[in-house]
């Protein structure tokens, strides 16, 4: 019988991209939307969803307000896990690494990718905190439609962050929940290790 690992890719992260290229290809509905979960300083988790800005070499970068909750634990607990579905193709990817704010210059260059209504949104919403009432935001978005009435900047409490990848588990649903589940672990000279995991 043939080993089963032959057949796999010895660079999880190659093996990502032609995953994610399949699911947009797919016409998936936001195939570069992800679970991110994360657990502040008493080790409690919470898990929310994000988009998927980039990856570079291992560096999978989503953007958010420092002020949310979950950038609030990332700074108490800089590790995070990363979860896509996508479930037509019967597909599942997990990340697991430390976590840390990118450069500069790449959240800028993804907060200047953003539509204009979403730059404003940006700046309008105290992300993660109590409002005062429901007209809030829309009160606070009114107020930066008027004070940026031309290019929106990008505020100095918003930006990117990126986790590095240490560990990539690939699932691929099959009859009978006997699914493949492959785990690859990153060495210390930087290699990857695969192993298969039971379903």
């Amino acid at each position: 019988m043939p080993d089963p690992v032959s057949g796999w890719s010895d660079n999880p992260l190659e093996r990502f991209d032609r995953w994610f290229g399949e699911a947009v290809e797919a016409g998936l509905d936001e195939p570069s939307a992800a679970a991110l979960a994360t657990a502040d300083v008493g080790a409690r988790p919470s898990a929310r969803m994000v988009l998927l800005k980039s990856v570079d070499r291992g560096r999978f970068r989503f953007a958010t307000n420092f002020d949310s909750r979950k950038a609030r634990e990332l700074k108490a607990n800089p590790y995070g896990c990363l979860m896509f579905y996508w479930h037509p193709l019967n597909r599942q990817v997990r990340i697991e690494g430390p976590v840390q704010p990118a450069a500069s210059d790449e959240s800028d260059r993804i907060f200047n990718a953003r539509p204009r209504g979403a730059q404003l949104g940006a700046w309008a919403s105290p992300q993660s905190r109590v409002l005062a009432d429901g007209g809030e935001l829309e009160r606070r978005l009114a107020e930066m439609e008027q004070r940026f009435t031309d290019t929106v900047p990008r505020p100095d409490f918003w930006g990117a962050y990126e986790l590095i990848a240490e560990r990539l588990e690939f699932w691929q649903g099959r009859v009978d929940r006997l699914h493949d589940r492959q785990l690859y672990s990153r060495e210390p000279d930087g290699s990857w290790r695969l192993e298969l995991l039971a379903p």
